[in-house]
């Protein structure tokens, strides 16, 4: 058992300003829990790193090609995309193409996750819409299975519908933790959240990553997905479309609010998990580009697009910069 130190430091000069404890658990699909870093079975929400696992069932059913929908939609669905134009295009032909509309969404407003599509919105004059939620291509795909099943659209994020309890159980199928051993909540978009410990998120994502690279059918559509359309699954900025570009695909992350993400390696059948104990963004990243180093995935000089999120530039008010966030031990 591999152990790793994630902690993230805040410096201001030669002063250690703030501290983020950093927890890990790296599952190999082959051999199990191989690796840790503080809590490896701390338990937490989910959040948005589910997504894959949450349009699973609507893939297995045929919905997809019901619909005709390629893989625009299926990078959209396992997306927490940042807004611009792009998503907003195909998650209104998501809904379009089963004769619903922004209103039936039940995610809300918010201003987009990236600068691109938060500058394109103040620059129109107009307020953002549901559309612009980064989570609208997970809730068009939800819709999607509720409409072509039969069931009723109304209610559809809520837990004791059909569409819910199919995802329960494909989540429950691939972390390996029984449907009603999940914690279950709200999560910001208003599906249900899922809770569980790190190391089972690891499992799902390692055992997704082997089964992208056997080829299965499922998993390695949403693998192509992903990989062949980085800006539809994050954003011009975003974190998770820079890995996976500076990667070649290799490397799948995905980003859950309150500083949860989880990882696969697809060469590697390796997936894993790590939690900014106290939620920040700003240790999530850094611990996430750590133990890729570590892994030995990616190397210590990386490339400038990711050094950015490795180190990141603490700024004061004249936007001089005085201080960095970083790894504990760099």
């Amino acid at each position: 058992m591999d152990t790793y130190q994630l902690d993230v430091v805040v410096t201001r000069g030669p002063m250690t300003e703030s501290r983020h404890r950093v927890h890990a658990a790296v599952w190999q699909a082959s051999a199990g829990l191989v690796g840790t870093a503080r809590d490896p079975f701390l338990q937490c929400p989910w959040r948005s790193c589910a997504k894959p696992f949450q349009v699973m069932p609507f893939l297995e059913t045929g919905g997809f090609d019901e619909l005709v929908w390629g893989d625009d939609e299926l990078a959209l669905a396992c997306a927490s995309h940042g807004g611009e134009p792009e998503h907003v295009e195909v998650a209104s032909r998501m809904l379009q193409a089963i004769g619903l509309e922004e209103g039936d969404l039940a995610c809300g407003p918010h201003e987009p996750l990236s600068r691109r599509g938060a500058r394109l919105v103040r620059e129109s004059g107009l307020p953002p819409t549901r559309l612009h939620n980064n989570c609208s291509g997970k809730h068009a795909a939800m819709l999607a299975r509720a409409h072509l099943s039969g069931w009723p659209t109304h209610a559809y994020e809520r837990e004791g519908h059909p569409v819910q309890a199919a995802v329960l159980e494909s989540v429950a199928a691939w972390t390996g933790v029984p449907s009603d051993k999940i914690t279950r909540g709200v999560d910001g978009c208003g599906v249900v959240v899922f809770g569980l410990p790190l190391a089972h998120m690891a499992r799902a994502w390692a055992m997704f990553g082997a089964a992208a690279s056997r080829g299965d059918e499922h998993p390695s559509r949403i693998a192509r997905a992903i990989r062949t359309r980085p800006l539809l699954f994050a954003g011009t900025d975003r974190f998770d479309s820079i890995v996976v570009e500076e990667t070649g695909g290799n490397v799948i992350p995905k980003i859950g609010a309150e500083g949860v993400h989880s990882v696969a390696i697809l060469d590697r059948g390796v997936g894993f998990a790590v939690k900014a104990e106290d939620g920040a963004s700003r240790a999530q990243h850094v611990g996430v580009l750590r133990l890729l180093q570590l892994l030995g995935v990616l190397p210590e000089t990386l490339p400038a697009r990711l050094a950015d999120y490795l180190r990141p530039r603490v700024k004061n008010t004249r936007g001089e910069v005085v201080g960095e966030v970083r790894p504990i031990d760099a």
